[in-house]
């Protein structure tokens, strides 16, 4: 650990800035995890795209479909991977308690800079704010790293900004990753914003929530290394203009990444974003391969689809 469980508020403020990335699993022709390709892919995002960390093993590393070993190997991949250069932060999420303790606890030990736990699906609707208050509350007692929460539609309801800011009191929780409507997360950064580090996936919205409520996290999505390039690191040059209070110079490079926005999401069909994203990956040199099941490969017709936007989308892929 690199600061005591009272110290992570503060750590976490001093040291997790900037753009996160969530990382897709690469995957071998036989389904297993592509773990050389997970290293090239890691080692691209940090010296290439100036990507300052990385949220390992949620939904879109296909958590679901792994063994408990399996996501416990991810975690110390990624940990051994970024050595130091870019920061963790371990997604810990399951529906059996022990399971996320026994994570958590695995995630603190490998030397992994933060964990994320998804709120849970209930099957009661009464006392749901104690409860998850009580649910964050019971994993803090039990590590000492720091945590985020994580609200998302796919839990069935939405985590209040009063009841987030309730749990922002407790002394190991750090950040939220707030995928809600933005009048929730405006509200909630009123609330808590000195206490925890407010932010959501949305690549759309980040320009104007640096802007306008002062962000300094981008926590996280797979746009920093979808929408970007070698060659082509606008998200990463817009974001620093806004943070050096450029905003029109700012504005200007982050309007000029919509076309490559479009073409990406013009093409994912709705049920296929890993599958989608994975191929777009391997169309921009990096690692990516099948989706395990339950989820659903691309149709030959959606990768030709895929391939001929991202050919007229603007990135640039080399010098010339």
């Amino acid at each position: 650990m690199k600061y005591k469980k009272n110290e992570a508020k503060e750590y976490s403020r001093e040291n997790m800035k900037g753009i996160w990335a969530a990382a897709l699993n690469p995957m071998t022709p036989d389904f297993s995890i592509d773990e050389a390709g997970l290293r090239r892919n890691i080692q691209h995002w940090i010296d290439d795209l100036k990507i300052r960390g990385f949220f390992i093993a949620g939904k879109q590393g296909e958590f679901f479909s792994m063994s408990l070993e399996e996501r416990k190997r991810n975690f110390e991949l990624a940990v051994e991977a970024c050595d130091g250069k870019a920061g963790t932060i371990m997604s810990c999420s399951d529906q059996n308690f022990s399971t996320v303790v026994e994570l958590a606890k695995h995630a603190q030990d490998v030397g992994a800079d933060y964990i994320v736990v998804h709120a849970p699906v209930l099957h009661f609707i009464n006392d749901r704010d104690d409860t998850l208050f009580n649910y964050y509350k019971e994993i803090c007692d039990r590590v000492d790293i720091g945590i985020a929460m994580w609200s998302h539609p796919d839990s069935g309801y939405l985590m209040s900004p009063e009841l987030c800011a309730r749990i922002a009191e407790l002394p190991n929780i750090m950040a939220i990753k707030y995928s809600v409507p933005r009048d929730m997360y405006k509200e909630l950064t009123s609330l808590a914003g000195d206490r925890i580090l407010v932010s959501t996936a949305s690549e759309d919205e980040w320009f104007d929530n640096i802007v306008e409520l002062n962000w300094q996290l981008y926590l996280c999505s797979s746009p920093p290394y979808l929408l970007q390039t070698a060659n082509d690191t606008r998200m990463h040059e817009y974001t620093e203009l806004a943070f050096a209070g450029e905003i029109d110079k700012a504005r200007q490079v982050r309007d000029s990444l919509e076309p490559v926005r479009q073409a990406l999401k013009s093409t994912r069909p709705g049920g296929k974003p890993q599958a989608h994203q994975k191929y777009w990956q391997q169309l921009l040199g990096q690692a990516g391969g099948p989706v395990r099941e339950p989820l659903l490969q691309l149709t030959d017709d959606e990768k030709a689809r895929t391939k001929a936007a991202f050919e007229n989308c603007g990135l640039k892929l080399s010098n010339s």
